[in-house]
């Protein structure tokens, strides 16, 4: 089985460059779904309304039919439906073809896929003996913590109350 070129073209690196426009599903909505899902209008694939294509972002309205707004006070855009569903179906269908080739390759050639599972496990091994022993020491170290700062508020508890104490018997 030969690795079709769109799955090489998913792991090909890019220039770095960081999108400054709003995402779905992480990936750039005006550079990257709006021209495919124009490209997919025009040769017929899909059928999204021009309004949908034309005002992809639109305000999101509480169920009274105010505008929504976040707990910072701006209000809340949402990707017009029809994008969103569509966007939804790619992922569903990326999700299964990229199980469908790991089934494939896993088809073709079981004992390449099972030793190379075995190479990634033995290789990871060591990084995730290392994570877990800093976290035991960093879970260790907040419980020394909160004991050191329940036993201070404790002192200091008991301390404010003998000088009620003290006051009250004066």
């Amino acid at each position: 089985m030969e690795t079709p070129s769109y799955i090489k073209s998913l792991i090909l690196p890019t220039n770095g460059q960081k999108p400054v426009t709003r995402r779905v599903w992480s990936i750039d909505l005006m550079l990257v779904w709006l021209p495919f899902l124009n490209a997919t209008n025009v040769m017929g694939e899909t059928a999204i309304t021009p309004d949908a294509l034309g005002a992809p972002l639109r305000l999101a309205y509480a169920s009274d039919g105010s505008v929504k707004f976040s707990k910072s006070g701006r209000p809340v855009m949402r990707v017009a439906k029809e994008i969103a569903d569509t966007v939804r179906l790619v992922r569903e269908n990326f999700t299964a073809s990229l199980i469908s080739y790991a089934n494939g390759v896993l088809a073709d050639k079981p004992e390449e896929f099972k030793a190379h599972l075995q190479t990634a496990q033995l290789a990871g091994e060591p990084i995730a003996n290392s994570d877990r022993h800093n976290l035991e020491q960093a879970i260790a170290q907040a419980q020394a913590e909160a004991v050191k700062e329940a036993e201070k508020k404790a002192r200091a508890d008991t301390r404010a109350r003998g000088k009620a104490e003290v006051l009250v018997t004066a």
